[in-house]
């Protein structure tokens, strides 16, 4: 029997064995390397997942993070607003106090204020006729004032205050000013100069310069000077309107009289 074409066979079988393992073998491979290529797949899915996942949660914990920046804002800002209301109860109550006292003081400041109008009235008709229409009105609208609800009391009261100043500040002043008076005492006034030396004199003197006089206390009446005080009124009307410079003027001032 020829052994040489059973070897070939056997050869050939070892062959066909081989490419069929090998075929196997690269099958396996394959299908690994799909299966590789999946998870691979798979993994990148899923890291695109973490990563959008990482990338909300870090939103929202910037998110959370200005959220209690704006709560710690917020419970700063109450606690204020909680400081301040406690502070404006406080106020409110101290105001409800002045109020009431307020009141109760006005209730005693009011009867004060009248009698202060009525000595300043007296006063004014007792001094000197300086003014007197001027001054004379100027209580009158106090007296007017006091019955207005425009006015709080402590406006009136300044008021009032503030017509005693300029009265007080008549003491210590001169001046000059234009005024019809009744000279002769027969209800004809004349438009003359008057000089009022703080409330010490008052006299006056004629546009022609002609006649001068001074108001005499005693008698509460106007009466003509001599010639010779013409010209030291007249010097002392001029210093009054600044035209000349301050020196000693001779004027009639009464004599005070003597304390008892």
């Amino acid at each position: 029997m020829n052994k040489q074409p059973l070897k070939a066979l056997a050869i050939l079988a070892v062959l066909a064995g081989s490419l069929t393992v090998n075929a196997v073998y690269a099958a396996e491979v394959t299908d690994v390397l799909k299966a590789g290529a999946v998870k691979a797949k798979a993994a990148k899915s899923a890291q695109n997942k973490v990563d959008r996942i990482a990338d909300q949660t870090d939103g929202l914990l910037q998110e959370f993070k200005q959220v209690n920046k704006q709560i710690e804002s917020l419970r700063v800002y109450n606690s204020q607003l909680d400081r301040q209301i406690i502070s404006q109860k406080t106020m409110m109550s101290e105001l409800k106090e002045s109020i009431e006292n307020a009141t109760i003081i006005e209730r005693g400041i009011s009867p004060l204020m009248l009698s202060m109008l009525a000595g300043l009235e007296d006063f004014i008709a007792l001094d000197v006729p300086f003014k007197k229409a001027q001054r004379n009105a100027a209580i009158a609208d106090l007296y007017v004032n006091m019955d207005s609800a425009k006015f709080s009391a402590a406006e009136k009261f300044r008021q009032i205050l503030e017509v005693y100043d300029i009265e007080s500040e008549y003491s210590l002043s001169l001046e000059s000013y234009r005024d019809m008076i009744d000279i002769d005492a027969d209800g004809s006034e004349v438009e003359v100069e008057v000089l009022r030396v703080g409330r010490v004199a008052l006299m006056y003197q004629t546009k022609d310069k002609s006649q001068t006089g001074a108001w005499n206390k005693t008698t509460g009446s106007w009466e003509t000077l001599g010639s010779g005080y013409r010209r030291a009124v007249d010097q002392g009307i001029r210093i009054a309107k600044k035209l000349s410079p301050q020196d000693v003027m001779q004027m009639p001032i009464t004599a005070p009289e003597t304390a008892q």
